[in-house]
């Protein structure tokens, strides 16, 4: 036995993407008394700017938007009480076709080796019992988020550690719940064309398969402040429309696929330690 404490380690692209998919279980399992973990694999500065100034536009400072994103991370860690941030500080590449995913430096164009090498130091040094990240499709096909994918799945590789590993994912039924709820708050919203609705296709899981429901209803104001706290993006958080009561109900429950487990814990599950305690 050993006195170290189950330890939980996400590993996600942006700044807020830590609230988006796990604000409930980083908070649920802080609060039961689990090490939480953050990795943030690049600088977000590719978010939107002050007034809402969009990258390219006039006026947009990926320098100065990158500084107002990590303090908002620190304001959401703080939310969510995670233990440990942890930055690899890559710069931002934008969403899929943007001229920045070709820039030199952006996470999109580095050597996966090279980011998987620094994510695998820290699981050494964290040991996570429990890694979280995105599926191989970056859960929407965003650059970053399937680059942060890439890297961690190639960390553990370089480890000989057996954490049992999770990726993000949605119930489809819940898809069509939030696209339902977006034509109720904008009756005019066109349809998506055939390459959108192809990309919202491939967005999560039919409810059968996902492995792992974990309920976070209980902190479910935390993870809607924790949304908050990332208030420069909140013209993209359609969540946070919601109001707590709405996204309670909503959001309440965060849904994942277990793709490696020593435990043989039985699925579905209801708690990613499952077998671990």
């Amino acid at each position: 036995m050993t006195d170290r404490p189950l330890t939980l380690m996400a590993v996600h692209a942006h700044p807020d993407d830590e609230a988006t998919g796990t604000g409930g279980v980083l908070a649920r399992y802080a609060a039961e008394g689990v090490r939480t973990v953050l990795v943030t694999c690049t600088d977000g500065g590719c978010g939107d700017g002050p007034g809402g100034v969009k990258p390219g536009d006039p006026g947009h400072d990926p320098a100065a938007v990158a500084l107002m994103r990590r303090q908002e991370l620190e304001a959401s860690c703080d939310v969510l009480k995670i233990g440990h941030l942890e930055l690899l500080g890559y710069a931002d590449s934008g969403m899929d076709g943007w001229p920045t995913n070709d820039a030199p430096g952006s996470f999109w164009q580095s050597p996966v080796e090279e980011g998987a090498t620094r994510l695998a130091a820290l699981m050494e040094h964290y040991r996570p019992d429990v890694v979280v990240t995105y599926d191989e499709y970056g859960f929407y096909g965003h650059p970053d988020h399937i680059q942060a994918h890439r890297i961690t799945m190639a960390a553990l590789e370089l480890t000989e550690l057996n954490p049992k590993v999770y990726w993000t994912t949605m119930p489809r039924s819940q898809m069509r719940r939030f696209g339902e709820l977006m034509r109720e708050a904008d009756p005019g919203m066109p349809e998506p064309d055939p390459a959108e609705a192809e990309v919202l296709a491939r967005i999560g899981l039919p409810d059968d398969e996902i492995t792992t429901w974990v309920d976070t209803t209980a902190f479910s104001d935390q993870k809607y402040d924790a949304l908050a706290a990332h208030a420069s993006q909140g013209e993209n958080i359609f969540f946070l429309r919601m109001g707590k009561e709405r996204f309670a109900e909503l959001m309440g429950v965060e849904t994942f696929l277990r793709v490696r487990d020593t435990t043989g814990a039985p699925l579905p599950e209801t708690d990613l330690f499952a077998g671990l305690r």
